[in-house]
């Protein structure tokens, strides 16, 4: 019987949510990630979630799947497919309250990066364990970030957060073995 990997069940949930929106275009309005206090007030808590549905086109959607499919694969063989799959949400839900948190009123954000940013933080963890050269990941961290603040428009407090949330949340899987 062939075994379902956790990373490419969320590029086929992620990719079949694009197509979703471009069937359904209210789909984005009902899934980006708008401000905390836009949160509060409507009491749309899923979207901390649901953000990672809907992207800002088809090339933010490539880069975001290929991020997820170089990263995954070798973090689904580190960790196993369900502690991927803890830390690819704990990062997500972490990126998206920083957004959330650190944005203006009318601020929205989409895409699936805070979570991509926290496998990159995962992937920084167990590295070495793998064989993974972690320099060159440190390096891809850092060239992410400045090619967010030179383009605009990236949010990058969402790839912080995430990052945080998979250093993190890799961190206490590995302890835990």
């Amino acid at each position: 019987m062939l075994k379902r990997s956790a990373t490419y069940s969320l590029i086929a949930l992620i990719c079949g949510a694009y197509l979703v929106g471009m069937v359904y275009p209210h789909f984005r309005d009902l899934t980006y990630l708008p401000s905390f206090q836009a949160l509060q007030i409507n009491h749309q808590w899923y979207r901390l979630l649901t953000v990672a549905l809907v992207h800002g086109g088809l090339m933010h959607l490539g880069f975001n799947m290929y991020a997820l499919m170089v990263l995954g694969n070798p973090l689904e063989a580190a960790f196993g497919k369900n502690k991927v799959l803890i830390i690819f949400f704990v990062s997500l839900l972490t990126g998206s309250l920083t957004s959330a948190y650190f944005a203006p009123i009318y601020g929205q954000s989409v895409g699936a990066s805070g979570a991509i940013f926290g496998l990159f933080g995962a992937l920084a963890i167990v590295g070495k364990r793998i064989g993974a050269d972690t320099r060159s990941i440190f390096v891809i961290i850092v060239i992410n970030f400045v090619i967010g603040f030179a383009l605009g428009g990236v949010d990058w407090k969402a790839h912080l957060g995430g990052l945080i949330g998979g250093l993190i949340s890799a961190q206490l899987i590995l302890n835990k073995r």
